[in-house]
């Protein structure tokens, strides 16, 4: 756990960087593609936090729940919170969800569930993939910084 652990920590500080400068009007915008806009790209990944903390038994939601909740996908038409908002419930998450991480056992993580019908996963594995996800959307989120001008994604 200690390296995903790790890889939480560097996410924790990525997204506010991923963000930095990005006006909610901007964060909405498509390009004329069907691809995820950096508002629905942010409050996912919100969402997965709060996902993932219910998972270690802590009950919270977002926000904007109703928007995500049950991997709901993208929207037309329909204007997402601020993206201050989604930093808002990030923050209040994480520190609750890093230490349920650190504290967890090896009997929790090699526990089975169903992730969905006739899928089961164990707690670590969704651990990697939410970690590998979030990778995926700070990814995203700095290919949209470039296309709608704003300068890169700085890591420092």
């Amino acid at each position: 756990m200690l390296s995903l652990v790790v890889l939480y920590d560097m996410h924790t500080t990525f997204l506010a960087k991923a963000l930095v400068g990005i006006s909610d009007e901007d964060a909405h915008k498509r390009l004329s593609t069907k691809a995820n806009h950096v508002a629905w790209l942010t409050g996912s990944l919100v969402q997965q936090r709060y996902e993932m903390a219910k998972h270690f038994g802590i009950e919270r939601q977002q926000s904007a729940d109703e928007l995500f909740k049950n991997n709901k996908g993208i929207k037309e038409n329909i204007t997402y919170p601020p993206l201050d908002e989604f930093k808002k419930d990030f923050d209040k998450v994480t520190p609750e969800l890093r230490d349920a991480l650190v504290h967890v056992s090896d009997v929790k993580l090699d526990e089975k569930f169903e992730m969905m019908p006739g899928f089961k996963m164990t707690y670590y594995e969704l651990m990697t993939f939410m970690t590998y996800r979030e990778a995926s959307i700070f990814g995203q989120i700095a290919l949209w910084r470039r296309l709608l001008g704003y300068e890169g994604l700085k890591y420092d």
